[in-house]
């Protein structure tokens, strides 16, 4: 087999693995929203293509994918610049320093994980000159004391009212929703429905004082049931679609 010949069965090769990923997800989405009396276009998949090249990227459009997400920028970004071809819908979940704003702004049409005002005020500063309005989802540390992070990110719950007005009132963002990861330790761990029924409470009492912050971004491959019986709009799926992760660099 000819270097041509073998590179477009590698590629059919993933393709075939994208798309069995993909379907399997797309039924546990479908079944979960049937089991909680919701439509199936209620949640939005976005994809965690996280370690995985833009090749994989690019597949996962063909097959229908049109939200996508990266938690570290110095893999997004060059990605993201790969794929400037593409209709895609860029997340940002991970945890974001304030030094990564102005890059992530450049790209990024969605950052789920903003936990605090400093990071608030440099997401403004370097999406407002671009002219753009960056949405923006305040997560929530349910692990974290009050009036501080959690340790895998997150504002406390008693702290988000503070950070949605801040982002609401900045230019440049825009105010979206919550999100939240279910926690290891405190007392939801090992409780993901408990954590997202807690999520879903925090984006109810959000909506009164911003009725537009609707998005609700909770569950990944493990525990997107839960997620979705408790209200998700949005969840974030990597591995299910994807395969076993390559080891980070």
């Amino acid at each position: 087999m000819n270097d041509d010949a073998s590179v477009r069965s590698a590629t059919g090769d993933r393709r075939a693995e994208l798309a069995a990923g993909l379907a399997s997800v797309e039924g546990r989405i479908a079944r979960a929203c049937e089991a909680a009396g919701r439509p199936r276009d209620a949640v939005t998949l976005v994809v965690v293509t996280k370690t995985y090249p833009a090749s994989d990227v690019r597949l996962l459009w063909e097959l229908g994918v049109r939200h996508v997400a990266e938690n570290r920028d110095q893999d997004a970004a060059p990605k993201a610049a790969q794929c400037t071809d593409l209709p895609l819908t860029w997340h940002f979940v991970g945890q974001l320093q304030t030094n990564k704003a102005r890059s992530v702004a450049g790209y990024a049409d969605f950052v789920h994980s903003v936990d605090r005002l400093r990071l608030v005020r440099s997401l403004a500063n370097a999406a407002a000159p671009r002219d753009r309005e960056l949405g923006c989802l305040i997560q929530v540390g349910l692990d974290a004391e009050s009036d501080d992070a959690g340790p895998r990110g997150g504002a406390a719950p008693d702290r988000v009212a503070e950070l949605a007005d801040a982002v609401a009132e900045a230019r440049g963002l825009r105010l979206d929703g919550v999100m939240t990861v279910a926690p290891l330790a405190g007392p939801y761990a090992g409780k993901p429905g408990e954590a997202f029924a807690r999520l879903r409470e925090i984006s109810t009492c959000l909506r009164t004082a911003h009725p537009a912050a609707t998005m609700v971004s909770a569950g990944m491959s493990a525990d997107l049931e839960e997620a979705i019986s408790a209200g998700a709009t949005h969840v974030r799926v990597g591995s299910a679609v994807l395969g076993v992760r390559p080891r980070l660099r």
